[in-house]
């Protein structure tokens, strides 16, 4: 239920966008094909940002450069062919006239671009926020790599996730550890919504916290600190 609700946003934002669009000289029919050419760099974006790491800070920028470069220049080149191929089959058309042979300003400006596919992807992580708090699934099973062997165990057996440098550690409730690479921002993307941050350093999982402290959090027999960048999360979510 949930993937087909997602679904449905991303088929009403590219209405929308396409609506626009059609106000910039393209019939309908060509306003919705090159509408869809935004859905490549915003589901890019929702897919690699959490990847981006800032535990060293000069490398995240980089990162980060790189991420959106990368994506604004795919985005302007599909806009371009596009453009070309429906400028081309205008012209094949019996009787018509080139009338608006310029591609608009709107497409192949970066700062436009960027901040509707930052509207589209944020809209997005909300929408299924939403829909998390609304309509909880239940955790199933995580395959990773740790010693390099793969290991498959139930999410709701993990009990917290911790980043050491660059090593992070899956620690479950029996009290095993298994070592592995993968960053924490990523950890949270993938054990959302059912692991809250409470520290840079940790990743919680929600149904095993038995009583939350000021700068405190319980769970089993453990506690864990909470960091004020995270405590209006942890007081908002737990």
């Amino acid at each position: 239920m949930k993937r087909w609700l997602v679904i449905s946003y991303w088929i009403v934002s590219i209405l929308l966008v396409t609506i626009v669009l059609s106000r910039l000289g393209y019939r309908f029919p060509e306003a919705l094909f090159i509408g869809t050419m935004f859905l490549p760099g915003a589901l890019a974006a929702k897919y690699f940002f959490p990847k981006v790491s800032f535990k060293n800070r000069w490398s995240g920028i980089k990162e980060t450069i790189f991420v959106v470069s990368g994506i604004l220049l795919g985005e302007i080149l599909l806009f371009l062919v596009t453009h070309y191929f429906i400028l081309t089959f205008r012209e094949s058309l019996p009787g018509s006239v080139m009338d608006w042979p310029d591609l608009p300003h709107v497409l192949t400006n970066p700062v436009i671009i960027a901040m509707i596919l930052t509207a589209l992807a944020a809209g997005c992580h909300f929408f299924e926020s939403w829909l998390d708090k609304k309509r909880p699934e239940k955790p199933g099973s995580i395959t990773f790599i740790s010693d390099r062997k793969p290991v498959t165990i139930p999410v709701g057996e993990i009990l917290y996730v911790e980043s050491n440098d660059d090593v992070t550690t899956v620690v479950t409730s029996d009290g095993r550890r298994y070592k592995n690479y993968t960053p924490i921002s990523r950890w949270e993307a993938i054990l959302a919504p059912h692991f809250i941050r409470t520290h840079r350093s940790y990743l919680v999982n929600k149904a095993k916290v038995i009583k939350v402290d000021v700068d405190l959090l319980y769970t089993d027999d453990i506690q864990l600190p909470i960091s004020r960048k995270y405590k209006e999360m942890v007081a908002n979510n737990l």
